[in-house]
């Protein structure tokens, strides 16, 4: 049995499917009674059962502030891969708002529009972003997305460090800090940068899995140097 098996036999199918929805379609689950408030989802967050750690987690992701980001960094190391996963989710949640509707709104337009391809426009929206609120780490973050796709990667890193100055633990701009960093084949600081985006969320297989193809490639670089 995989873990994730063990998992869903754990935690009722439906409460996953409602906290995955809570977190991508702003739906809010129905919180039992000991879990309708912050101290309730902390308290939760380091309860034994997984559904009620779950419950929290969906508690801070849709009404915590950043400030609250630790604790869902904590549950990215739960004993229960799903937990994991909502954990993730819930932290770009709690990212993603800025607290003003426009710069959220304007936000989410620029995301839509560069996963349509029109990077240039994006990079035009997320700037407005940033001016609008410079200290909201997520329009630095968008940007430097946009900028990678567009194949401006020292630009792209620019950003990411910006991100760091306001979210230090923001493991999706450790990783494209490593992937801007691979792009321009510095491999060691790529390395650098991956590996520290692990450190955080040890979740990210993807990262792993580039890492693994670093250390593959320099291995094969030195035997045929010999």
């Amino acid at each position: 049995m995989t873990a994730n098996s063990v998992v869903l036999a754990r935690i009722p199918y439906w409460l996953i499917a409602c906290a995955l929805a809570a977190l991508t379609a702003l739906a809010a689950p129905a919180f039992p009674q000991e879990v309708q408030n912050r101290d309730g989802a902390v308290a939760a967050l380091h309860d034994a059962d997984p559904q009620k750690r779950l419950l929290g987690i969906v508690w801070i992701a849709e009404n915590g502030q950043f400030a609250d980001a630790d604790l869902l960094h904590e549950r990215l190391r739960d004993e229960e891969p799903v937990l994991r996963q909502v954990a993730e989710q819930g932290l770009w949640a709690l990212w993603t708002r800025s607290g003003d509707p426009e710069t959220d709104r304007l936000l989410e337009s620029g995301t839509d529009i560069m996963q349509h391809g029109a990077y240039a426009e994006a990079i035009d929206v997320f700037s407005a972003v940033i001016q609008r609120k410079p200290a909201f780490a997520e329009g630095w973050n968008k940007r430097a997305t946009a900028y990678f796709l567009a194949g401006e990667y020292r630009k792209s890193i620019d950003d990411c460090e910006e991100v760091f100055k306001r979210n230090p633990k923001h493991f999706g701009a450790l990783s494209g800090v490593g992937q801007n960093w691979l792009a321009l084949g510095e491999l060691d600081r790529s390395r650098e940068y991956l590996r520290r985006a692990l450190e955080v969320n040890p979740n990210m297989s993807g990262v792993a899995e580039m890492i693994r193809k670093i250390d593959a490639f320099e291995k094969q670089r030195k035997g045929q140097a010999i």
